[in-house]
């Protein structure tokens, strides 16, 4: 009599992922509305990009006089790319990575289909740009989900910054802006060339910046946000001054933000404590952004750090979406692989640590981004005025009231956050402030 139970208990965790799979795709049940994966099935490919006559930051010596002309190099990139693809696409749907220890590669296991057939469709552009160090897969949930409700999606290696190649910091402090910059190029250049995959499918005229850390920081510059004079004189920085090229009110800066450029999602944006950014130089910021930090930030800062980025990017409409009590990692890399949770020697501390949060679960944090990432991007890359109504919402959710009818319609008081199940929107903050004339 024991028998069908038995049969059935098989067959339910034959349908579960393996134990011990790193799965980048995790939907827990308390998930938000927009958390949940599109209808559109998901292709993931490598691409590769040659950024001719950089400036070489590297090369140059900050203790021997200045060169002139400044070297150069051919700056090569390693991009993926996650796209809509063809109903009836497969592929294998795990894939290698290196995590923060630079020595171990793991399996990440996902949805996207590795080298799928392309659909049909013209899709908006998102660039996303890793933390230092860091890699083109740590924000990978991300990149994937929002690739399955209709957006091409290119994830960038930043050379110099990888946990394999981590060089001078000074060239992750040149080099961000114009790698972001570059990706788009080429990926327009590549959505109009007949033999490439993206050819006719994605639309560079309408892209959005996801940035994390320092790759948040090279998304306030990119969006117009140029840097201090200080920031520029560092010693420790980019060498003879030459961060000038990103200075606020400088000719060359001039021409940021690129038009292409439509909105940015800023996790834990780097350099605010450091003197990068004043109230002065962030009145530049000239793209609608979304801040993402957690209040206990300790890398980034929070108040003073991404907070004072916020309420000082006056020349744009603003959001700032809070996790209370978390530190660095709030939302941005997905969850971390079994196999770092030992110290690793070399860097004194589990690499473990440079993904999880001590407070909040990653999942959790992922399925929030995910759902406002949605939202945000709907709102201004497509115009989709009903995604704008999950971003209207009580500052504290805290503060939220759970009040339905039977049928299921909100009361009058019912000022519960949008999309999420009653008592799931604690710990969270999203506030909105408006550009200045």
């Amino acid at each position: 009599m024991f028998r069908a139970p038995a049969l059935a208990a098989a067959m339910m965790l034959a349908a579960l992922p393996a134990l011990g799979e790193n799965r980048i795709d995790g939907q827990r049940p308390d998930a938000p509305a927009l958390a949940a994966y599109g209808a559109l099935p998901v292709g993931v490919r490598t691409i590769e990009i040659v950024d001719e006559g950089r400036v070489n930051i590297v090369a140059i010596d900050p203790a021997a006089p200045k060169p002139d002309p400044l070297p150069t190099y051919d700056r090569a990139l390693t991009v993926e790319v996650w796209y809509p693809a063809a109903e009836g696409a497969t592929g294998e749907t795990s894939f290698p990575a290196l995590i923060r220890d630079g020595k171990t590669t793991v399996t990440l296991h996902g949805r996207a289909m590795r080298d799928a057939a392309p659909g049909t469709g013209r899709w908006p552009l998102v660039i996303v740009s890793h933390g230092y160090p860091g890699n083109r897969y740590l924000l990978s949930h991300l990149a994937e989900n929002i690739a399955s409700k209709g957006y091409v999606v290119a994830s960038i290696d930043h050379r110099d910054s990888t946990y394999e190649d981590r060089t001078a910091f000074g060239s992750t402090l040149y080099n961000r802006p114009f790698d972001q910059l570059f990706t788009l190029n080429e990926m327009e250049r590549l959505g109009g060339d007949p033999a490439s995959f993206l050819n006719g499918i994605v639309d560079p005229s309408n892209t959005g910046l996801v940035g994390y850390s320092m790759g948040g920081y090279g998304a306030v510059i990119t969006a117009g946000g140029g840097v201090t004079q200080t920031s520029v004189d560092y010693a420790w920085g980019t060498p003879h001054g030459t961060l000038a090229v990103h200075l606020s009110g400088s000719e060359s800066h001039a021409t940021m933000p690129d038009p292409r450029f439509r909105t940015v999602i800023a996790f834990a944006p780097w350099g605010l404590t450091r003197a990068f950014w004043d109230a002065e130089t962030l009145k530049g910021v000239k793209l609608p952004i979304l801040y993402v930090a957690g209040s206990v930030d300790d890398v980034s800062g929070y108040s003073p750090g991404v907070r004072t980025m916020w309420e000082a990017s006056t020349g744009v409409d603003r959001a700032l979406l809070t996790f209370d009590n978390a530190n660095h990692n709030a939302a941005a890399p997905y969850p971390a692989p079994a196999e770092g949770r030992e110290v690793d020697p070399d860097l004194g501390f589990a690499p473990f640590d440079h993904y999880a949060d001590p407070v909040w679960d990653t999942v959790r944090m992922n399925n929030i981004a995910q759902h406002f990432a949605t939202a945000w991007l709907d709102a201004h890359l497509k115009g989709d005025a009903e995604a704008t109504t999950y971003l209207e919402l009580v500052p504290n959710a805290n503060e939220g009231v759970w009040a339905m009818n039977e049928d299921g319609t909100p009361k009058p008081e019912h000022t519960h956050w949008k999309g999420f199940q009653n008592r799931t929107a604690k710990g969270l903050r999203y506030e909105t402030l408006k550009a200045r004339e």
